[in-house]
This record gives structure tokens, sequence and C-alpha cells, in this order.
């Protein structure tokens, strides 16, 4: 059920948005950000499109490297 005033979302969609916001605030390309985490760019890609969800590890990587909490990459912030 839809509570008044308190938007929700998909998680994949919600974090999807949130990474992209990050990436495009600190000015990094998707490449920079898989160079940083050793993945492929299209991993990146994946998560910010919503197709594919990071692992626990690897979103606690991405909070630690953007510098936010995983509550905000998901949502709850």
């Amino acid at each position: 059920p839809m509570v008044t005033g308190v938007q929700t979302c998909a998680l994949p969609i919600c974090l999807g948005e949130r990474l992209q916001e990050q990436r495009t605030t600190h000015k990094l390309s998707q490449r920079e950000v898989a160079l940083a985490l050793n993945v492929s760019p299209t991993v990146i890609s994946n998560y910010e499109k919503g197709e594919r969800t990071p692992s626990l590890e690897m979103l606690i990587a991405l909070a630690r490297f953007y510098h936010c909490s995983t509550d905000y990459l998901v949502g709850f912030e």
C-alpha cells in the first residue's frame, strides 16, 4: 500500500538512479568507476539501468567509493 507523502520505488530502480546520480555528481565515467572497483563498465551500466543488482559486498564497495551510506544508495534515506 502507498503511504501518503512517502515515495517508494523498486530497489533496482532507486539504486540505479542513485548510482548514476553519484557517478555524475563526482564527474566520473562508468569506465572510471569500473576500473576503481575492478569490474567491467558493463557491470556499472547494468547496475545503473536496474538490470543487475550488486552483491552486498559490491554495494558496500560502491557506498565507500562514493562516500555515502548503503541506506542512501538503496533509497532508505
